[in-house]
This record gives structure tokens, C-alpha cells and sequence, in this order.
């Protein structure tokens, strides 16, 4: 079984007999523990539960796991009481994911961080998935769009991020810079792969010039941001980007329609531990600096 977190949360649900009170006893919402119910039984291809209207009753399939979870609860409790103490100062591993756009200025802050806690590992997760805070996958998620809503976590607002319409002085050499709003249609961009991308500066570029003027694309922000500094065509860029490429040319000014809300996320079973709690701290005193 790959995840210990769905079999201790029905552990715990066996030995109770209620959703409510094993939600209780793992500290966690309801929700939470009605998800690793459903996503165990799903991925074993049995019932583990006889539901009914006083709770939970372990079926023959569920006595059987449960046997097996009480002996690995049993010796997590003693690997626990040997470890105790361990995980209040800022050491271990310190896992924080984001998409790829936030490395340039997260990236920086995290190096910092580390010197200033030598006996830290910093793992930093980027991509397109969603890393599941409640299974335990990273310590913060730094998260773009709309207000995150998955039960348990902890959400704070981080900063908004402005948007540029730039071109390079390469690009402006062969076409020319356009001539305000209206005349981007005669010009060559710099896009994300897909037309359905979410950002705000993505659909925004789709309706006002429309997929075909778009000749280079790319898959993350990165590649879309050294394709733009290559000349490749007019693109959006950061606003950390821009001051850091002065040679950089806005094309139009930027628009709060361009620009998106980011959030911080934790789950609220690590929010609180002094790791977390010092790493928020920092981030936050930081990205102060970011729009200044």
C-alpha cells in the first residue's frame, strides 16, 4: 500500500466507529477522512465498511487491513516516541511547490533561507500537477488563480503578480515595435502551448490577436520567457523579469486585466509547526521586496 495516510485515517475510523470521531482523533475535517475512506475501498476493489445510521462497521476485508494497520500504528507510536522533539527546530527537509513562473524570484529566497538554517534540505517542486498537501507531498504550495478550496488547508493571500507585453530589442530590430493595441494583430507572439491555458495574459492574448499569430509556443513559463528574451516574438513577461532585462521594450502598457492573484498554502496539521511557521515569515518579508 502506498499510502499510510488513507489506512490510519480507516484504522481510526475501525476503532471508533464514526466519521466524526476519528476526524476528532486525526485532527483533520470530515471531508478529509470520507475522501481516504472512499479512496482506499476504490483502490483495493472492496468494501471496508458496512455503513449505517450509528457509523462505521469494519467488514471481513476491513477486519483483515485493520489487523495489519494496528501492528504498523503500534510501531509508528514507538518510532514516534523515539523521534520526539526532533521536528520543532528548522531542520529535515523543507518541500515547497509552485509552478515553474515562480522560480526566478522564489528560487533566490529559498538559497537564502537555507544559509540562514544550514541544517535544512530544501526540495522545491515545480509543474503543472497539484501536489496534495494532506497526503503529506510538500510542507507549502505557493498557488496561482482563483482562492484554493480543498478541505484542511490553510490559505493565505501572497502577492499579485503585474504582466508585461515585451519585446526584445532583436525583434524590434526585424518588425518593429506595434503601434499600440490595435496593430498587435500584425505582429508575431510568443504563447503557451495550449489555447484552453488559464492564465489571464494567455486568454487575453488568444481574443485580441487571435492562435495563428501566436509562432512560438511553449509549455511553461520559462521556455516562454527565453523565447521572448531570444527575439522569438512579442511576449508576456514578469515583472521580476523586466527589471532584471532592461533592454526589455513594453509594448503597450501593462493592464490589471493581465495580471493574478497568488496564494499561500499549507495544510493546517503542519501550519502551525516551527518550520513552517519560520519559513512563512521569511517568504513573506521577502516578496515585500518584490514590487517595491
Amino acid at each position: 500500500m502506498d499510502n499510510w495516510d488513507e489506512i490510519r485515517t480507516a484504522f481510526q475510523v475501525a476503532n471508533i466507529g464514526t466519521v466524526s470521531g476519528a476526524a476528532d482523533a486525526l485532527g483533520v475535517h470530515h471531508a478529509t477522512v470520507i475522501r481516504h475512506i472512499d479512496t482506499l475501498e476504490s483502490r483495493l476493489g472492496v468494501k471496508l465498511f458496512q455503513r449505517h445510521p450509528r457509523g462505521y462497521t469494519a467488514t471481513e476485508a476491513g477486519q483483515d487491513l485493520m489487523q495489519v494497520a494496528a501492528a504498523t500504528d503500534d510501531q509508528f507510536t514507538q518510532l514516534a516516541g523515539r523521534i520526539r522533539g526532533q521536528g520543532e527546530g528548522v531542520s529535515g527537509d523543507l518541500v515547497v511547490t509552485s509552478l515553474v513562473f515562480f522560480s526566478p524570484f522564489l528560487t533566490p529566497v529559498l538559497a537564502k533561507f537555507r544559509r540562514k538554517h544550514p541544517e535544512l534540505t530544501v526540495r522545491f517542486l515545480t509543474g503543472e500537477r497539484v501536489f496534495r498537501l494532506e497526503y503529506g507531498e510538500a510542507h507549502v504550495a505557493i498557488r496561482a488563480g482563483v482562492v484554493p478550496d480543498q478541505p484542511d488547508n490553510v490559505v493565505q493571500p501572497f502577492f499579485k503578480h503585474a504582466m508585461h507585453l515585451v519585446a526584445a530589442p532583436s525583434y524590434v530590430e526585424e518588425y518593429g515595435l506595434p503601434n499600440g493595441i490595435d496593430d498587435l494583430s500584425n505582429h508575431w507572439f510568443v504563447g503557451h502551448e495550449s489555447d484552453e491555458s488559464r492564465a489571464p495574459f494567455n486568454r487575453w492574448l488568444i481574443n485580441q490577436v487571435g492562435p495563428n499569430r501566436i509562432v512560438h509556443r511553449a509549455t511553461d513559463f520559462r521556455a516562454i520567457t527565453d523565447a521572448v528574451l531570444a527575439g522569438a516574438g512579442v511576449g508576456f513577461v514578469d515583472s521580476w523579469t523586466l527589471r532584471n532585462n532592461p533592454d526589455l521594450i513594453e509594448v503597450v502598457p501593462s493592464l490589471e486585466e493581465w495580471s493574478g492573484d497568488s496564494w499561500l498554502v499549507t495544510h493546517v496539521d503542519l501550519h502551525r509547526t516551527t518550520k513552517v511557521q519560520t519559513f512563512l515569515k521569511f517568504l513573506k518579508e521577502e516578496a515585500a521586496t518584490w514590487q517595491a
